[in-house]
């Protein structure tokens, strides 16, 4: 099973006693069920504005390593703008890594450790995260080869997907949804590719580390977003009908704390899913 862990190197609400804002290499492995484990690597390290550099992070993944027994497969990361030293330190410790938006199980960590371990310090400094703001990528259009037959907006029971496990899936990845606190009754919103082609497919988008479904209103557009920055066009919505049901997904979403899922099929008959993702929209600031 592929072990992939989910990294951050970034200034933290926390000023030393110089003043200065601490820095912190936080380390979350992904974990890839509904369920959470009882128990999952996790690595946190305070460094100050002076050590932030490639040489610093690659002490810091040795140690991690060393203390994991094993290093993972490979690593995500998702701040763009410390893709360039996250790179080298991954990449002079032969660590595969890639940016991806797809880092749930660290998002809800760094949640905790705002209430459980940053409020609590005695330099904690709540205030604006002076970042870098990167604009978006245009929308790309997905490959002739790989567009479904035709797609539906549709929603699943928050209690049905405790069975998640259970589904014949081909391709996909959940995370624990521990935490979310939602009503089992709670309509999770999600789209639907059916295609001849669906494994091809689902294949492919497996490969782009899908992140969460937008609906662009002003262009009138379902994208998909995913990797760090990338976003694909799923459709076209020129009419007002369309409008209303991508409109509808949104609230939903917004509803259900930004859960929603993607997913490919053969027909709507079908008993499996070529492919199926739980995602989340996440700030991620």
């Amino acid at each position: 099973m592929t072990r992939i862990w989910e990294l951050d190197f970034y200034s933290r609400p926390i000023l030393d006693e110089a003043g200065k804002k601490l820095w912190e290499v936080a380390i979350a492995e992904t974990v890839t069920t509904v369920a959470a484990p009882d128990s999952t690597f996790r690595y946190a390290d305070f460094v100050t504005g002076d050590q932030v550099n490639s040489v610093t992070l690659q002490d810091a993944l040795k140690t991690a390593i060393a203390e994991a027994g094993s290093p993972p497969d490979r690593i995500r990361y998702f701040r763009r703008p410390m893709n360039n030293m996250i790179r080298k330190a991954c990449t002079d410790l032969g660590l595969p890594c890639q940016l991806s938006r797809r880092t749930v199980s660290l998002h809800n960590w760094l949640e905790e450790r705002q209430q459980q371990v940053y409020a609590s310090h005695p330099g904690y400094n709540p205030g604006p995260v002076a970042g870098v703001q990167m604009p978006d990528e245009a929308p790309q259009p997905l490959p002739d080869a790989l567009r479904g037959d035709r797609w539906a907006l549709v929603d699943l029971p928050f209690a049905a997907l405790a069975e998640h496990g259970e589904w014949a899936i081909d391709f996909g990845e959940a995370f624990p949804l521990t935490g979310l606190d939602l009503p089992d009754e709670t309509p999770i919103p999600g789209l639907i590719i059916f295609a001849s082609r669906a494994m091809p497919i689902a294949a492919w988008l497996s490969g782009l580390e899908p992140a969460w479904l937008t609906y662009a209103s002003p262009a009138k557009q379902l994208l998909l977003e995913t990797g760090g920055s990338e976003r694909w066009t799923l459709a076209a919505l020129n009419v007002p009908a369309l409008q209303q049901e991508a409109a509808q997904f949104t609230a939903a979403k917004q509803a259900a704390k930004g859960l929603h899922f993607l997913a490919v099929q053969a027909d709507p008959n079908s008993d499996r899913f070529a492919g199926f993702w739980l995602l989340r929209e996440l700030p991620l600031g």
